[in-house]
C-alpha cells in the first residue's frame, strides 16, 4: 500500500507498508521501529503483539508525545488496558491500531505538525 511519494522536509513519512515492510524514505525496515515527525529508531525490542508490555511500551512514553500510535501488525489488537494507564496518567492521547491505519494516521498527524510517536510492528511479525 502505497502511502506516500515523497519526504518533504525534514519530516519522517511512511511512503509505504506491505509484506515486504515499512519504507521510509529509500530504506525498508523489516523490524519493529519506532517514528516520530524526525527520528527512526530500529531498536524497538517489540518483536509481536504479545511482547507489548509496560516496560517495550516505555520508550514510546519517554519521548513525551502529545499522541502514541501503536501499530499491531496486519490485525488490530487491544492490549491489557493497565498497560495503557502509563499514557493516560501522563495525559498522552494512545491509539491501537493495525500497521497500515497507523502508518496513515501517523503521517496525517505530522503533516498537522502534531507531536506524535508511533511504534510499529511489521505485518510479517
Amino acid at each position: 500500500m502505497q502511502l506516500t511519494r515523497e519526504n518533504p522536509g525534514d519530516r519522517t513519512y511512511v511512503r509505504a507498508v506491505d509484506e515486504k515492510g515499512i519504507r521510509i524514505g529509500e530504506d525498508t525496515h523489516t523490524t519493529p521501529l519506532i517514528l516520530s515527525p524526525g527520528s527512526i529508531d530500529t531498536g524497538w525490542t517489540v518483536t509481536s503483539f504479545e511482547k507489548l508490555s509496560k516496560e517495550t511500551l516505555q520508550p514510546l512514553l519517554a519521548l513525551e508525545p502529545e499522541v502514541v500510535i501503536v501499530g499491531t501488525g496486519r490485525n488490530q489488537q487491544f492490549p491489557d488496558p493497565s498497560l495503557l494507564m502509563p499514557f493516560h496518567k501522563a495525559g498522552i492521547g494512545i491509539e491501537i491500531m493495525n500497521t497500515p491505519a497507523a502508518c496513515r494516521t501517523f503521517n496525517i498527524l505530522v503533516m498537522e505538525e502534531r507531536k506524535v510517536v508511533a511504534g510499529l510492528i511489521p505485518l510479517t511479525a
